[in-house]
């Protein structure tokens, strides 16, 4: 057979409205990697308006994930709160054990 694989994008909702999915996790993880949310948009070729906006978005919800300090001559810097360390943990352990179980039951289906 066909060399066939499976693949699967697992997110957050919060209402019905995308809260945490793989962009936004490129975005915190690029924040906590720079120490800054220009820095991070920069390296994911997005505008720093739509990083920042991103955050804002999943902040309302009561979570808060990025502090920023504002700088002086030497600039200012942003990093990932705790709770924003233990929800990027928590979901990239429930991707992996998501992604384990799709892969399996499709060795199941395709490959009996």
């Amino acid at each position: 057979m066909t060399n066939i694989r499976i693949r699967s994008k697992i997110w957050l909702e919060v209402n019905g409205r995308p809260f945490l999915g793989g962009g936004r996790l490129r975005l915190l993880r690029a924040i906590a990697a720079t120490g800054s949310i220009n820095a991070a948009s920069q390296q994911l070729g997005i505008s720093y308006r739509k990083a920042w906006s991103q955050v804002q978005e999943m902040e309302k919800h009561g979570i808060p994930l990025v502090e920023c300090e504002k700088g002086g001559s030497g600039g200012g810097r942003s990093i990932i709160t705790p709770q924003a360390r233990e929800l990027l943990k928590n979901f990239d352990d429930i991707q992996k054990g998501l992604h384990q179980i799709i892969d399996d039951r499709f060795d199941q289906v395709f490959n009996s």
